[in-house]
């Protein structure tokens, strides 16, 4: 597939008879200079600037060739060695002048080309015509500027948000050429897809290693990524018994709450108390006391609370981050064992969470590591028989006047933090005898991640139905991160994040519900806000309707057990873009608000306001509407839509064929 061409001290890398890299006179491939940048950090949020003081192109001194490949020379700047493989290039650089710092690489773009992936996207799938600066951080709020819930957050918090922002950056892009390109650093960097001829990849290092690979298919392509990144296990068997359900306030209020949802007769497989260690209240909402082991005046007897409920066939979940707040006990616990970074000047450096202040576990130190995950998570979670939690945070890592242990610049340790907090996880549970039984759940991400997270989830979406913030970035999130190695995710269902008078209505809730009953995995949050927010609790219609939705989702199991199964073996999401199964539509390509349940079930969900009807494309076949039996073929589509009955489709004579009369049978319109 790949071949490499040289002559007259030049060189080009063709896929397929086409060219992807040239690096000639007129068209060089590698830039190279200097920069100085300027990070400013408030409460996740980064503001980044960069002043780059030299950017030039490198020309070829040198070509040696090699048995799989060839050593570049460029000057006296960096030394390229390109291996060639049918199906694989790896560019490993050298560096020679220590004084480089900034990195610019082109490869050749087509016009009608598109890329997905860089990780997490809330906003854009196809990535063509846009940059994507790649850092983690806060995702934003409203994330999108001509908004009035955008501009009140930039102002009061600068917490606004853009659409490149995420909790899961990568370095890793999909092309519709059947490639994939992987950059081996955690340095920022910029992946810019708006020049019709090239892409044009920043980065704030010289990466060790460019991994360019390719395949004769997307879901072969898939299945290579995946098996590089190392893939998500299997989720256990309980997780399909129903509703997660986000409670608070308690074990009074939280089992009468779940008596409540089972009196209506809503399947319901965990209670996630995400306020098991305490609250706090701030200007922001209801946040917790970040010092994580069960709280004796909320939860008393916990541990007592968790085996009760096992004996029902519920499991409980928790929540952590990798920080602690100061006053916690905790928190002294670990200034004794000496985890937390430093300053400069020795001190604790303590990070501003919104009003409160937390230590900065140093992953990076062996020690601190070990506590964490034994201390931590093992005893104070695992050991009371907690069966997940929500692992939160991971985005924070300072880059200010913050000494780590491993002896890294926070600027290159920051976007490998969510990785380390990931494997921190995988660890304790492994290490517990309980991988395949417990689950936690991230919406930080990096390169790595994909085998150390066992459940990804989208993040703090806006209680609504906005274009950048609301119910359909979930779609979005989901079929990136799929393309980026993580195909096992999910949302709040509702959303989160209620400020300036934004607040979830029933509608939203619903919609959100219907649409989530369709990926692997249903799970409730009462937001920031929970007393100014509608909960499905509050409204006896809206429980029937909600047991009805997650009734559908558990008959969904043997359907979405074997796409689970299918992510951990062979790395295909489950929530798949339409152009996995349909290579030859070019209608597929860019369609990010539909997607598919293995080849033979595609979901169109709802993600706007007052819709009755809502429209759809259907690729080659003959699809069979869920709820009426209609049978419809290729193209566009309008079709009933009320609330409840979100457009989804199955093709005739598929294997699911059975399973989806019967919930026709059953819950059809």
């Amino acid at each position: 597939m790949f071949e490499l061409k040289i002559e007259n001290g030049q060189y080009r890398l063709l896929l397929n008879g086409r060219y992807l890299l040239s690096d000639c006179e007129n068209n060089p491939f590698l830039f190279v200079g200097r920069g100085h940048e300027n990070v400013d950090m408030y409460r996740g949020n980064y503001k980044i600037e960069d002043y780059v003081e030299e950017r030039r192109a490198l020309s070829v001194t040198k070509i040696l060739p090699e048995n799989d490949g060839v050593v570049i020379t460029y000057g006296n700047d960096l030394l390229l060695r390109l291996c060639l493989a049918e199906e694989c290039v790896e560019l490993s650089f050298t560096p020679l002048n220590v004084e480089i710092n900034r990195v610019w690489i082109r490869l050749n773009a087509e016009v009608d080309e598109c890329c997905w992936g860089c990780g997490e996207q809330m906003s854009y799938f196809n990535l063509r015509g846009r940059h994507f600066p790649l850092w983690t951080s806060e995702p934003g709020v409203g994330r999108d500027k001509s908004t009035y819930v955008t501009w009140r957050s930039d102002v009061e918090n600068k917490a606004g948000g853009d659409y490149y922002n995420t909790n899961y950056p990568q370095p890793t892009f999909v092309s519709s050429r059947h490639y994939y390109l992987h950059a081996d650093t955690t340095a920022y960097a910029d992946f810019d897809f708006r020049h019709p001829d090239f892409h044009e990849l920043q980065f704030w290092e010289i990466p060790s290693r460019i991994r360019i690979q390719a395949a004769g298919s997307f879901s072969e392509l898939l299945e290579k990524e995946s098996s590089f990144f190392g893939r998500q296990p299997e989720l256990p068997d309980w997780i399909y018994n129903g509703l997660i359900l986000g409670l608070q306030g308690g074990t009074g209020r939280t089992l009468s709450l779940l008596k409540k949802t089972q009196d209506h007769q809503i399947p319901v497989a965990a209670v996630w108390c995400q306020d098991w260690c305490g609250k706090r209240v701030t200007s922001f909402g209801k946040r917790l006391q970040w010092d994580w082991h069960y709280h004796p005046e909320m939860y008393p007897d916990l541990p007592d609370m968790i085996q009760a409920l096992h004996k029902q066939g519920i499991r409980f979940m928790g929540y952590i981050n990798p920080y602690l707040v100061k006053d916690g006990d905790l928190y002294r616990e670990g200034l004794a064992k000496d985890v937390f970074a430093k300053r400069r000047d020795g001190s604790i450096y303590l990070v501003d969470f919104g009003e409160f202040d937390c230590g900065v576990v140093d992953l990076t130190k062996p020690e601190a590591y070990a506590w964490f995950r034994d201390r931590v998570i093992r005893q104070c979670s695992l050991e009371i028989g907690i069966d997940g939690w929500m692992a939160d945070f991971g985005e924070y890592l300072p880059t200010d006047d913050i000494v780590l242990n491993s002896g890294k610049s926070p600027m290159l340790e920051h976007n490998h933090w969510p990785a380390l907090w990931a494997k921190c996880n995988f660890d304790a549970v492994r290490d517990a005898g309980k991988l395949g039984e417990a689950v936690y759940f991230m919406r930080a991400g990096a390169t790595g991640s994909q085998k150390y997270c066992t459940l990804l989830w989208a993040g703090d979406q806006s209680v609504d139905f906005s274009r950048h913030d609301g119910l359909c970035t979930t779609i979005c999130a989901a079929l990136s991160a799929g393309m980026s190695g993580c195909g096992l995710t999910h949302s709040d269902i509702g959303g989160y994040t209620s400020l300036f008078g934004n607040t979830r209505s029933k509608e939203l809730f619903l919609r959100w519900a219907e649409a989530n009953a369709f990926t692997a995995v249903m799970r409730t949050h009462e937001g920031n806000r929970p007393e100014e927010n509608f909960q499905y609790y509050e409204d006896s219609d809206c429980m029937d309707q909600l047991a009805r939705i997650v009734q559908i989702h558990c008959m969904l199991t043997p359907l979405l057990k074997d796409l689970v199964e299918e992510n951990a073996n062979k790395g295909l999401p489950v929530q798949r873009p339409l152009f996995l199964h349909n290579e030859d539509d070019g209608r597929c390509l860019s369609e990010q608000f539909e997607y598919l349940l293995g080849p033979d079930v595609l979901v169109a969900p709802v993600w706007k306001a007052d819709q009755a009807e809502w429209d759809v494309y259907l690729p080659a076949g003959e699809w069979i509407h869920l709820w009426t039996g209609t049978a419809l073929t290729r193209g566009d589509h309008r079709v009933p839509a009320p609330i409840g009955f979100t457009p989804v489709f199955y093709k005739k004579g598929s294997a699911y064929a059975p399973l989806m009369e019967e919930i026709r049978k059953l819950y059809g319109a």
